[in-house]
């Protein structure tokens, strides 16, 4: 039926991270600190293998335990921990339990906000019939809380803070996009918003205790945009 139509291509079959460069901002025998870029997954998907995962595995075949401390969305950029052995993952992933791990975000909102700072607290669920894009659901959503902070303003564009006090499936995306939320969208959300050359979303600072030296890291990578 779709014969001599010019349709795009399907997006799970497309390789959005071939060619992009993993920056290695950090490494000792225990672990790394990473930059994603855009359009690279984070795990290996159902079609395509290339991700951060996959491309530590083969750099690190002595490298134990499940490697990847936290995961961020194909579309967003940004600091990731990478665990070289079990009990570090265990470990880092005990400090982000326990909270005590401090992540920040930039983004680039679809629109200029009159607040400057404030708390969106809205719980998401998945939308079983969409997936997967997630919804907000008061009966069912799990809470999720984030924090902003309004950075500047300029040509129908705001940028802005984010801080995640939980860690849900697309939380920032939709905190921003909801009409409960910001109600402003990130640039280049194809999801909850428009389509553009990028999401402009970008995990900027991680801060965290060292589990070997016990010494508090912190990071920042700026954004490209």
């Amino acid at each position: 039926m779709l014969n001599g139509l010019n349709v795009e291509a399907n997006p799970l079959l497309v390789n959005y991270g071939k060619g992009k460069q993993l920056e290695k901002i950090y490494e000792d025998d225990f672990m790394l600190v990473v930059n994603k870029p855009p359009g690279l997954l984070s795990v290996p998907g159902k079609d395509i293998q290339d991700s951060v995962y996959q491309r530590i595995v083969s750099e690190y075949p002595n490298a134990t335990g499940p490697i990847m401390v936290h995961r961020l969305d194909q579309d967003t950029s940004g600091l990731m921990l990478i665990a070289k052995t079990k009990a570090i993952h265990k470990a880092l992933q005990q400090q982000f339990l326990d909270k005590r791990i401090k992540k920040r975000y930039v983004a680039l909102l679809d629109g200029e906000l009159e607040n400057t700072e404030g708390v969106i607290d809205l719980p998401l669920r998945v939308d079983i019939n969409d997936r997967p894009k997630q919804v907000v659901c008061f009966e069912h959503g799990k809470r999720s809380i984030t924090q902003y902070k309004v950075v500047s303003k300029k040509d129908g564009l705001t940028r802005i803070q984010l801080n995640p006090i939980t860690g849900r499936s697309h939380q920032l995306r939709m905190h921003c996009a909801h009409r409960k939320g910001l109600h402003t969208p990130i640039l280049g959300d194809n999801l909850y918003g428009k389509k553009d050359k990028r999401l402009h979303l970008h995990a900027e600072f991680i801060q965290f205790v060292h589990p070997e030296t016990k010494m508090k890291m912190k990071f920042l990578a700026p954004a490209e945009f």
